[in-house]
């Protein structure tokens, strides 16, 4: 184990009276620190200085000209009681509101410039910037010391500096800036492998649910009264997202829907969007993942427009891995998907509130277009940090702002799966469309066994997840081979679909998307969701083994329920 390093012992930081800009420079003066980090993060240690000539992209976040207007205008067309609810925002509309005041812009142009450098704007909004410089410059202009940082385990490698700073007539306009503080940390796929050596097919069981048999599209069409009706408007789409490594192959996708949709055609394909580089390169191996996600999303939406948007690894995102580049890149499109369903994540703890709140907003955002953001809630129960008493919430589950997914098992009954991540945000309170559901589970918890394992180890103020759930046990894949995998992986395209073909009875009608789910689910749409109220989430953290159990009503293990699609079009009034 790695002990954190403190700033102190470390001795990296260079004094501000080394910064060395312009003497007559209005920008010259009065540095202030912007941010620091007193720790390393758990596992990295400092390697020694970086070569001043290693290049680097730094991005800039500038204020918002109105910090709240994104989520205001978020809000307004997504909760059921509003006026203009469904009224989602154009392209334009949603960047004029997330734009940075002129002021700001021609502010840090100017700074930059007197250091002769020039940023280019990176989104719609013109609220993300980068500039390119190396790492002599940057020490300059930041009063930094960025420097090699190893993983021990991993042995990744990063340039970071544990403080940087800002002249102080930019306070106010510049939010922050990146890479800087914030340390990558490997992104988690939402996915745990079974048994996976099924070379003939499994005899069924004695039972006539379509569920005896391991879970399936059938399995599913069963439990959730899924259609097997193709969809009918071209214009709807769902998109899933792949990251490097996690390709989906074309002929295991064929052979899957041989298996298990034989009423599709076998030749039913999906579109790849390309991120960072990313590809859907065919000829390296599985690792599941990628066919999970395609296999369930094609195989479950039917005949849903499918993309597959692989991110690969030339992050322009530094520490974020791609996250904020995706988003972007669907920002920049004039009609973007309708559903995104992503299965991956990662600690709350490992970025910083201001970095996670600026891509928090980015989803609002992309929400306020009319996209419903699903992310799966992860497979760790209620996560564990070593050393700590405390519970450890997800990202980007615990954004307000999206929709998290967590897992159930079995099916008569079905039950919360015990690695179903949940629990509450130590950087948001709880939003208004969840704070009665959250406040009668505390109050039923607090008269529960397991108040007393869980007091004091949870912010029981903050933002509550995952918001639904759905299976998550014993899916059965195609890759080469029959695959038997588990996760909250799985239960974020399941329930994806569901939303997409939704969306697709409502275009019928002429309706727009859904769009951001969450204040409608907790209003109305619970009403067509199954209330799931035995089993728990269990992790043994330091020692000890902890969990939260579900309970009738909203619960931070399989949230607020699964879907009933029948009884969601009935919500609807389709």
């Amino acid at each position: 184990m790695v002990v954190p390093t403190r700033l102190l012992a470390l001795t990296l930081f260079t004094s501000l009276t080394l910064a060395t800009p312009l003497a007559h420079s209005k920008y010259s003066r009065d540095l202030l620190v912007h941010e620091r980090r007193e720790d390393l993060p758990l596992g990295f240690s400092l390697a020694g200085a970086a070569a001043p000539s290693t290049p680097l992209k730094l991005r800039i976040a500038l204020a918002q000209n109105s910090p709240d207007a994104v989520v205001d205008a978020l809000y307004s067309v997504s909760d059921p009681s509003s006026d203009k609810y469904g009224q989602h925002l154009s392209k334009d509309e949603a960047a004029q509101l997330a734009a940075p005041n002129p002021d700001s812009v021609a502010a840090v142009n100017d700074w930059l410039a007197e250091h002769g450098l020039k940023a280019t704007a990176l989104t719609p909004a013109g609220d993300w910037m980068e500039v390119q410089l190396d790492v002599s410059k940057a020490n300059s202009l930041l009063a930094a010391d960025f420097s090699l940082f190893t993983h021990g385990s991993s042995g990744l490698e990063a340039i970071r500096t544990l403080s940087y700073s800002i002249p102080a007539p930019l306070k106010g306009h510049i939010d922050l800036i990146h890479p800087t503080t914030a340390f990558p940390e490997p992104v988690e796929s939402n996915l745990k492998h079974g048994k996976r050596s099924f070379h003939e097919a499994v005899l069924s069981r004695a039972s006539s649910s379509q569920c005896s048999n391991g879970t399936t599209p059938a399995c599913l069409q069963e439990l959730y009264n899924i259609p097997t009706t193709p969809a009918t408007v071209a214009s709807n789409r769902l998109a899933v997202t792949g990251r490097f490594g996690n390709n989906a192959h074309y002929d295991f996708l064929q052979e899957f829907l041989k298996r298990y949709r034989p009423d599709m055609d076998p030749n039913t394909n999906f579109t790849v969007m390309s991120v960072d580089g990313g590809n859907n390169d065919q000829d390296v191996p599985s690792v599941s993942e990628g066919e999970l996600d395609i296999q369930y999303s094609v195989g479950l939406a039917t005949n849903v427009s499918v993309d597959y948007i692989m991110v690969g690894v030339k992050w322009q995102d530094g520490a974020l891995e791609g996250y904020l580049d995706e988003v972007n890149y669907l920002l920049s499109l004039d009609s973007p998907p309708q559903v995104l369903t992503t299965s991956y994540g990662f600690s709350e703890s490992s970025m910083s509130f201001e970095l996670t709140d600026k891509l928090c907003k980015a989803y609002a955002q992309l929400g306020a277009r009319g996209v419903s953001i699903l992310f799966a809630a992860g497979d760790n129960g209620v996560g564990c940090t070593q050393n700590s008493t405390s519970f450890a919430p997800r990202f980007p589950s615990n954004c307000p702002y999206v929709t998290s997914v967590g897992g159930t098992q079995g099916y008569a009954p079905e039950e919360a799966w015990d690695g179903s991540s949940g629990g509450f945000s130590n950087y948001y309170s709880a939003p208004a469309y969840q704070s009665s559901a959250v406040s009668t589970y505390l109050s039923t918890l607090a008269s529960s066994p397991l108040a007393k394992t869980t007091q004091g180890r949870f912010n029981a103020s903050g933002r509550g997840f995952p918001d639904v759930s759905a299976k998550a046990d014993d899916f059965r894949v195609w890759e080469n081979t029959v695959a038997s995998l588990y996760g909250t992986s799985a239960s974020s395209p399941t329930f994806g679909s569901v939303i997409a073909l939704l969306n697709d009875r409502l275009a019928e009608k002429g309706k727009g998307p859904l769009g951001f789910l969450n204040p409608w689910l907790y209003s109305k749409g619970v009403e067509g969701l199954k209330d799931i109220t035995s089993g728990n989430s269990s992790i043994e953290c330091n020692g000890e083994e902890f969990g939260f159990e579900a309970v009738p009503g909203w619960d931070p293990v399989t949230g607020l329920g699964t879907p009933d699609f029948n009884k969601l079009l009935g919500v609807l009034g389709l």
